[in-house]
């Protein structure tokens, strides 16, 4: 039997040297597409083949593969108030680009398009938040990944085998700045035991779940021979303070709980104070669970920092 052809777009970020080696490690013949010239260290082990190619320009690829994990595309709230509209069109050209390609070249390829939990409308919600929850245009970041759904299920009017995964909050090694776990680790490293620790709101509560898990759970979705949902939330379906994160940061830095002030630069006005998804979908269906604790995510991502 050949082995299937998965290929991976936004390969070089967070996630996808994550995802790259995991689906190698499952069998897939990996095809990794991202921005650099060469494929990243943390990925090139894992891929067959790397494509180099700006995919709001086109899509590179005419030929039948088995299924896509599309992780491309702009990322992270904050900066896209100030690039609102680079934010909704280039990842709304890729869509387009990749699928009209698809359906042309490749039209039963399966296609994992990797949105954001951060759509939904969060404020007022104590229950874990399910994919029936109300979504929101909370920002132009949420209004591209909106827009990429829509464009998802569009294409699957048109005989195009597309899923939508919503992931809430991952953390783990690798993971760069713009981030908690990063942005409080480098702050406290810098920072003098005898110095207060500038910070954001930490009483802000988020679902977070180890990238590995993550990688898995998109994997899950590309390899299924079915699917019985369009949308799928990605979540571990407990909720941890920044306060919690810090002390796990700290301890894993041999640094006691430092004194904090909060830095008004950091605050995100009308912050929902807790936010917490519901994976059971993915779970009853599929049977996936996260395997990583979210604390040792925390300290393995600390450990790592430091080499």
């Amino acid at each position: 039997m050949n082995a299937r052809t998965l290929v991976i777009t936004g390969a070089s970020g967070f996630v996808g040297s994550h995802l790259a080696r995991l689906a190698h490690d499952e069998g897939f013949v990996v095809w990794a597409i991202g921005r650099e010239e060469q494929a990243p260290p943390g990925v090139a082990p894992w891929c067959e083949r790397y494509i180099e190619t700006d995919l709001s320009e086109g899509w590179p690829i005419d030929v039948e593969v088995d299924a896509v994990i599309h992780l491309a595309g702009l990322a992270a709230v904050g900066p896209s108030f100030s690039a609102p509209q680079r934010y909704i069109e280039t990842n709304s050209a890729i869509m387009t680009a990749m699928c009209e390609s698809l359906l042309l070249n490749s039209p039963s390829t399966r296609v994992v398009v990797v949105s954001s939990g951060s759509v939904y409308r969060a404020e007022g919600l104590d229950a874990p938040i399910d994919e029936s929850a109300p979504t929101s245009p909370s920002s132009p970041y949420a209004v591209s990944k909106l827009l990429i759904e829509s464009q998802a299920q569009y294409y699957a009017h048109r005989r195009l085998d597309t899923v939508v995964a919503r992931p809430f909050n991952h953390i783990g090694p690798g993971q760069g700045p713009g981030f908690l776990v990063p942005d409080l680790t480098t702050s406290l490293s810098r920072t003098a035991r005898d110095e207060p620790l500038r910070v954001g709101n930490l009483e802000t509560a988020r679902d977070y779940t180890d990238v590995r898990d993550v990688a898995r759970a998109y994997l899950t979705l590309a390899a299924a021979p079915q699917h019985q949902h369009a949308v799928y939330n990605v979540a571990s379906g407990a909720a941890r303070s920044g306060r919690e994160v810090l002390s796990v940061i700290a301890s894993a830095l041999g640094r006691d709980l430092p004194p904090v002030v909060v830095d008004e630069a950091k605050l995100r006005p009308g912050d929902p104070a807790r936010i917490v998804g519901s994976a059971a979908r993915l779970r009853d269906e599929f049977g996936w669970e996260p395997h990583v604790d979210w604390a040792t995510s925390v300290r393995e991502y600390v450990e790592s920092s430091k080499a």
